[in-house]
């Protein structure tokens, strides 16, 4: 779904007060992330516990209680008063910005245990190497909320309406079409493990690797509740969420490889390096050939649709954001070989670094008056370099040294 974010900012371009439509859902989008980042790590859990019928069944409950407890804390921000008051506190926006954004979180809140299952789901299809039903399903979602999402500006629905409801639509389809698929093309490991699977062991997986996910969708909020403070801040908002987007097409690729390490093992690692190496440079020419050719022009003015002062920043962020590939090959190298060794404290420790990092140097920007799209890149740039050798450190201290490429 990492062209929806392209899709949505294209409609809300669209709109009257674009730029102050397209900063708000940053902020809202944002928000809703940190606790929907949880449960992103879902699908690797079902993975590697889900491969005995009692694991599958002890794995299911376990997400079912995780989902409603993520839950809460975001109706609680969505509904009650305190709420929005929190939220003009930390973003520093006024009152009727942050109530605006309470609305998108009433409406989001239930995609956190519907994606909850989602996420279950794809685990037991990428275990059973069913990986061409994912692709064929994602099609089939990002189809269906292109669509609900065309059909909603079209009927001139409020953006918070289109935008949530074309969410909604996309995952409930979702994920009807992957629980057919598991029960009709699933099959189990002929190898049963993890049949006594505790709960403590389950919450020692989840726990680590959820505070990575939250870690990981924390660090635009934090440049966002930053650069709200600082002069032209609707703009550059709305630059570095369109800018981010974009660039997250190239990323997702990349994100994949923790699954790589988790269904195919920790031998060779030699090869699969060289592979990924492989991988990075050609996402990231690929990336250039965008960013830096007439191309990002068609992309961000034609087909989203922004201009003036905010397709200049968003364009100057997308070519910076071209070294993140790289960044997260570096990372998820690690974060593979930390899952696959049940060591997946070593990947929060690595999330904590990067927003500890990310906090320090976009505050230091903020007290020097540096602080705007161009340095809040830098500074989400190098919070990322700084993780990734955190879990390097934290992974060669567990093992024997690697074979060189």
């Amino acid at each position: 779904m990492v062209l929806a974010g392209q899709f949505q900012n294209g409609v809300l371009a669209r709109y009257p007060e674009a730029v102050a439509e397209i900063a708000t859902f940053a902020i809202a989008s944002g928000t809703f992330g940190m606790f929907h980042a949880c449960i992103n790590f879902v699908s690797q859990m079902s993975n590697v516990y889900g491969r005995s019928t009692e694991g599958r069944r002890r794995c299911l409950r376990f997400v079912v209680a995780a989902s409603v407890v993520i839950t809460l804390p975001l109706l609680v921000i969505a509904f009650a008063p305190i709420g929005a008051r929190l939220l003009s506190t930390v973003y520093g926006v006024g009152p009727d910005v942050a109530q605006h954004v309470t609305t998108y979180l009433k409406l989001l809140a239930p995609l956190t245990i519907i994606d909850a299952f989602r996420q279950y789901c794809v685990g037991l299809i990428v275990q059973a190497r069913l990986t061409g039903w994912v692709t064929v399903l994602n099609l089939i979602h990002l189809t269906t909320f292109i669509g609900a999402l065309l059909l909603g500006f079209s009927e001139g629905f409020a953006p918070v309406y289109v935008l949530t409801g074309a969410q909604a639509l996309g995952a409930v389809v979702h994920l009807g079409l992957l629980i057919w698929v598991v029960r009709a093309r699933y099959r189990p490991p002929t190898r049963q493990e993890h049949a006594n699977v505790s709960r403590r062991e389950l919450i020692g997986f989840f726990m680590p690797v959820a505070t990575t996910g939250v870690m990981f969708a924390i660090s635009r909020p934090v440049l966002y509740a930053l650069v709200a403070r600082t002069p032209d801040a609707i703009v550059s908002i709305a630059a570095l969420r369109v800018g981010f987007d974009v660039a997250t097409l190239f990323q997702v690729t990349a994100n994949q490889f923790r699954h790589f390490f988790v269904t195919f093992g920790d031998d060779a690692l030699a090869e699969k390096r060289r592979f990924m190496v492989l991988i990075g440079l050609g996402i990231t020419a690929c990336m250039l050939l965008i960013a830096a050719t007439p191309v990002s022009r068609l992309l961000l003015a034609d087909l989203i649709g922004i201009e003036g002062e905010v397709l200049r920043q968003a364009h100057e962020v997308l070519l910076l954001m071209c070294l993140l590939p790289g960044l997260i090959l570096w990372r998820n190298y690690y974060h593979g070989l930390l899952m696959v060794a049940r060591a997946t404290a070593g990947m929060a420790w690595g999330g904590i670094t990067r927003v500890a990092g990310i906090y320090v140097m976009a505050q230091a920007c903020f007290v020097l008056g540096l602080l705007n799209h161009f340095t809040s890149t830098v500074v989400l740039l190098l919070g990322f370099a700084l993780e990734a050798a955190i879990v390097t450190v934290i992974w060669r201290r567990r093992r024997q040294p690697e074979p060189p490429l």
